[in-house]
């Protein structure tokens, strides 16, 4: 059966590459002449863990994680790291710094407070986060555990333009921009992120964390909320998410064949500016986010009339254009062109776009 010529701006889950789902399709039923499917192999079949060890090798590779730090396959979401994070780096009487710079961040940092003192480094909800605080701006407190920011805020469409600078360990939310950029990941005490917008299905979360910071996690921690515990385990306490780390494999096979982390900062600089570029311009509508804090990943933006963007995201609908609707946060609309987002679909909602505003412009 051949896939519909739709264009899927979801935030996530996400819109994957095509030639990734046409390989699983093709190995679904018998992976390798195993004449079993990969969803139904054991974990602990030497088949199976070459698939998982051939997978974190990959993302070794393109991330140019140091052996100073782990890679773990986990579940529960970027959520559940908002607890495990403190859990593991936040001492008894200790403080974390956190930076608020949307719903996600915000979040995090509540849960944070549940374990310890929480200081905010910043906060931008009096921008009704709008943009990204400027290095000058972050007020870091003595002596804290770690600093925590969410690189990309899939809700209001900003994104982080620089690493923030700190004597703290960095611990930063990458889920809706990981492989889109290089990272220097030695920069980074811990890294997290939920697989479901640039990296495989959802049920994965990638943690990479710094050996150091590991084996320090407070008494009451539940084993599986350890990370010491699953570097130990390589991720294999119980059964990790089997399927969803195969399809990473996938995508990063894809990855590499479109030039690496390093092609996918070029082309997603392309598609953005071609959104914003237009939004600019418009005189129907006005991008959220402030020049200088804008995302390459979710382009949010409006008409200024809610029965307009209804409208519009109605009429992108019926012409394939996939799940446009803001946030229930913020309303309008959001496109999100993560890495398999091809430059077509971009084309195709700026076609629609123009469109919609000479219909209704006047």
């Amino acid at each position: 059966m051949e896939r519909n010529q739709v264009y899927n701006f979801s935030a996530g889950p996400s819109v994957m590459a095509e030639p990734v789902l046409r390989r699983a399709q093709a190995e679904l039923m018998n992976f390798g002449g195993s004449g079993m499917s990969v969803m139904e192999m054991s974990h602990r079949s030497a088949q199976y863990a070459a698939i998982f060890a051939q997978t974190k090798e990959k993302l070794i590779r393109a991330l140019g994680v140091p052996d100073t730090h782990a890679v773990l396959f986990l579940q529960g979401g970027a959520s559940t790291q908002f607890s495990m994070v403190p859990l593991n780096l936040l001492p008894e009487n200790g403080c974390a710094d956190y930076a608020v710079t949307g719903h996600f961040s915000g979040n995090a940092a509540k849960e944070a407070a549940k374990y310890g003192s929480v200081h905010l480094a910043a906060d931008t909800a009096a921008d009704h986060h709008t943009r990204i605080p400027r290095q000058e701006e972050l007020c870091f407190s003595d002596h804290a555990a770690y600093f925590h920011y969410c690189a990309n805020n899939t809700i209001y469409g900003t994104e982080w333009q620089y690493v923030p600078r700190t004597d703290a360990p960095l611990v930063c939310d990458m889920s809706s921009d990981i492989l889109s950029r290089p990272v220097n990941v030695s920069d980074y005490g811990l890294i997290y992120a939920g697989a479901q917008k640039n990296m495989a299905p959802a049920g994965l979360t990638v943690v990479i964390v710094d050996k150091r910071l590991a084996g320090k996690e407070r008494a009451e921690t539940p084993l599986m909320l350890s990370y010491q515990r699953m570097i130990e385990k390589d991720s294999m306490f119980n059964t990790p998410p089997c399927w969803c780390i195969y399809m990473l494999g996938l995508v990063l096979d894809w990855l590499e064949e479109q030039g690496g982390v390093a092609g996918m900062e070029r082309l997603k600089a392309e598609r953005a500016k071609k959104l914003y570029d237009y939004l600019d311009n418009s005189q129907v509508f006005q991008a959220n986010a402030q020049p200088g804090s804008r995302s390459d990943m979710n382009v949010t933006f409006r008409t200024g009339s809610e029965a307009l963007d209804a409208a519009f995201v109605k009429g992108a609908a019926e012409e394939g254009l996939l799940n446009l609707k803001g946030h229930r946060v913020t309303g309008g609309m959001r496109a999100s062109i993560y890495n398999a987002m091809p430059m077509e679909g971009v084309d195709a909602l700026l076609d629609y776009m123009k469109r919609f505003e000479v219909a209704h412009h006047g």
